[in-house]
C-alpha cells in the first residue's frame, strides 16, 4: 500500500477586515473545498475575527474546519501548551493528506499567531511543507483610510506594540519620522498625554478594526481620553519636528573649488 502524501500548511493572510483586501492568492486557496480551514479563537466558542473576514466575503466553511485556541496571555508556559495542541490538530489533518489553511487577519508575517503555530508544527515534524501567503497589514490599511503617508524618500518608520511602554515610545519619537503603535488599548491615555506634551496630537490618527464593519477612525485623539477602545486598535503618529534643521539627503549643495 502506498503511503498517503501529507498535506501542506498555509498561513493565509486575509487583510485587516475588508474582504476586498484579500489577495488573489489567498482567495484562490479559500475557494478550494478539499482543504481544512483552521482559525484562531481566544477561548472555546468565541468568534474568530479572521474567520469572519472570510465569511463576510461570501465564502462558506468547508466540510473540514477546526477552531484553534490561543488565549490572551503573555505566559509562555501556558501558551506553549496551546501551541502544541494546535500543532497536533493541524498535523492530524496533514497526515490525512489534506492541506490546512490557517486563517490570519492582517499579514501572517507581522505579529501573527501563525509564526508560533508554524514553528511548533515544524518542531514536531520538520518535513512538513509550510507556505506563508502575504497580505495587507492593519497599519497599511489604516494609513490609506486616513490618507496618511507612512514614509517618503528616506524617512524612517518604527512599528511596535504600545505595551513596550511610554519611555520606549518617547525614544522612538526622537528617532523615527513615523511611529506605528499597535494594541494601544492599555496605554491610550498615557500616550495621549505624551503626544500633547510633544505637540503631536494633530499629527496622529487612531483606527480601530481597520476595514471591518465596526471600523472606528478618530483624528481628534484627545477625544479618546478615557474612552473604551477595542484590542484591535492602533495609532499612526507622524513627527515633523524630527526633520527640522536636518539636511535632506542628496540635496546638499556641492562645494566647488577653483
Amino acid at each position: 500500500m502506498n503511503e498517503r502524501t501529507p498535506g501542506r500548511l498555509f498561513g493565509v493572510s486575509l487583510g485587516p477586515g475588508d474582504p476586498g483586501l484579500i489577495t488573489r492568492r489567498s482567495w484562490e486557496l479559500l475557494q478550494r473545498r478539499d482543504c481544512c480551514w483552521t482559525y484562531p479563537v481566544r477561548r472555546k466558542g468565541a468568534d474568530s475575527h479572521a474567520l469572519q473576514i472570510a465569511l463576510r466575503g461570501g465564502l462558506a466553511l468547508p466540510p473540514q474546519q477546526s477552531a484553534l485556541i490561543f488565549p490572551m496571555t503573555h505566559d509562555t508556559e501556558i501558551l506553549a501548551g496551546y501551541w502544541l495542541r494546535a500543532a497536533e490538530t493541524v498535523l492530524a489533518h496533514l497526515h490525512s493528506g489534506r492541506d490546512v489553511l490557517f486563517l490570519v487577519e492582517g499579514d501572517a508575517s507581522t505579529y501573527s499567531t501563525f509564526g508560533h503555530l508554524a514553528r511548533t508544527v515544524e518542531a514536531l515534524e520538520a518535513a512538513v511543507a509550510i507556505e506563508t501567503v502575504p497580505g495587507v497589514s492593519s497599519f497599511n490599511a489604516a494609513a490609506a483610510r486616513v490618507a496618511m503617508p507612512l514614509a517618503d524618500t528616506d524617512e524612517t518608520v518604527a512599528i511596535i506594540p504600545a505595551g513596550y511602554g511610554i519611555g520606549m515610545i518617547e525614544r522612538l519619537l526622537d528617532d523615527f519620522d513615523t511611529l506605528i503603535l499597535l494594541k494601544v488599548k492599555p496605554l491610550l491615555d498615557d500616550i495621549i498625554d505624551l503626544l500633547q506634551r510633544r505637540n503631536l496630537l494633530a499629527q496622529a490618527a487612531f483606527v480601530e478594526k481597520a476595514g471591518a464593519p465596526e471600523e472606528r477612525v478618530e483624528r481628534d485623539i484627545e477625544h479618546l481620553r478615557g474612552a473604551k477602545v477595542n484590542y484591535l486598535s492602533l495609532l499612526l503618529i507622524r513627527n515633523p519636528h524630527r526633520r527640522r534643521g536636518e539636511l535632506i539627503r542628496g540635496c546638499r549643495k556641492k562645494t566647488t573649488t577653483s
